[in-house]
């Protein structure tokens, strides 16, 4: 007997604002894609981070040319965060980041220089617990993630081969699990030859549990900001085999919710021009990376309905149901 769809659960099924039901969350909005821009949306999430804290980030293959610039993030750690750590895991595939070693040399090409790395399964693994899981009832993550207080999920949103796009979800869901058990967990089916052979919605929902894990270990003291700008439709693990960059820039979002700013990054994306917009929707839909959002959403991880808040321009709350619509806050204000 085939499995029947449910409404709502298709990756490839984009699910219209006015058609989502539950509570709202915040996310911020900033057009200002700088280092100043970062720090002022920063500010709008930091109270919740406290101790020690981890920044996760992409710090992509050698010489990427779509990672969040360097500068940005130099900016923030040095002026907000100067006890901070940039974390990260090694790669699941092959490549400069696959070995502790080759990673902390392509470390040094891309810049990451101004504070210290912590390569999470440098010194081995920790299960942290997935509640209410379908795939799991654990991850393996990098053993340091349990050293941290506080995690700032700081994600270059993009599109991505397998996972449609990747948001801040595919960052901490990929981005903590260790390079070669927990990212097997992922991505490979036990005993397959097939590396890659888990795709669509099964992939997107073991990558949310995965993510879920790290939620529920960091509970309220995580936080999360995207940066809409070179958006690919491929990942920055392609490094300068990504593919060129047809979507406009957007802005930064931020929120204390996961689900809330991924699903607005989202809407970001279908609520421009068909010309500008097809090659990553494209992306999306055809790799059911929607399914990220609808199972964040049966997982309890956050909200998909929001409140907009625009801090370009005093704080004022836009009305997300005409955003996603295309009618604000995503055009310049020169248009």
């Amino acid at each position: 007997m085939s499995k029947e769809k449910v409404p709502g659960t298709n990756g490839d099924v984009y699910v219209p604002y006015n058609e989502r039901n539950g509570e709202k969350s915040i996310v911020y909005f900033t057009r200002d894609l700088s280092s100043a821009g970062l720090e002022k949306i920063y500010q709008r999430v930091q109270e919740k981070l406290t101790g020690k804290v981890a920044i996760k980030l992409h710090t992509g293959e050698k010489h990427g040319p779509n990672i969040i610039p360097r500068p940005w993030v130099e900016n923030l750690v040095k002026k907000d965060l100067p006890e901070a750590k940039i974390v990260e895991t090694n790669t699941y595939y092959e490549g400069d980041r696959y070995t502790t070693e080759k990673h902390r040399e392509t470390l040094k090409v891309n810049g990451w220089t101004f504070c210290d790395v912590d390569i999470m399964d440098e010194d081995g693994t920790v299960d942290l617990p997935v509640k209410d899981g379908k795939w799991f009832d654990h991850m393996t993550m990098g053993k340091n993630i349990t050293n941290y207080d506080s995690m700032l999920v700081l994600t270059h949103f993009k599109g991505h081969t397998q996972g449609g796009f990747g948001g801040s979800a595919k960052n901490i869901g990929i981005g903590c699990a260790d390079g070669r058990i927990g990212k097997a967990m992922i991505h490979t089916t036990p005993g397959s030859d097939d590396m890659w052979d888990i795709k669509t919605e099964e992939f997107m929902e073991r990558m949310m549990e995965s993510a879920k894990a790290v939620c529920d270990h960091f509970g309220e003291h995580i936080v999360f900001i995207n940066v809409m700008r070179n958006m690919s439709v491929s990942c920055d693990c392609e490094g300068v085999a990504a593919e060129p960059v047809v979507t406009p820039n957007v802005g930064i979002l931020a929120s204390l919710d996961i689900l809330a700013v991924d699903q607005a990054c989202v809407d970001c994306v279908f609520a421009m021009k068909e010309e500008d917009h097809h090659a990553l929707v494209e992306r999306m839909t055809t790799r059911h990376g929607l399914r990220q959002l609808t199972y964040m959403k049966e997982l309890g991880m956050g909200n998909d309905l929001y409140t907009l808040v625009d801090i370009d321009h005093d704080d004022q709350v836009i009305d997300a149901k005409e955003a996603v619509e295309g009618v604000v806050p995503f055009k310049k204000d020169d248009e």
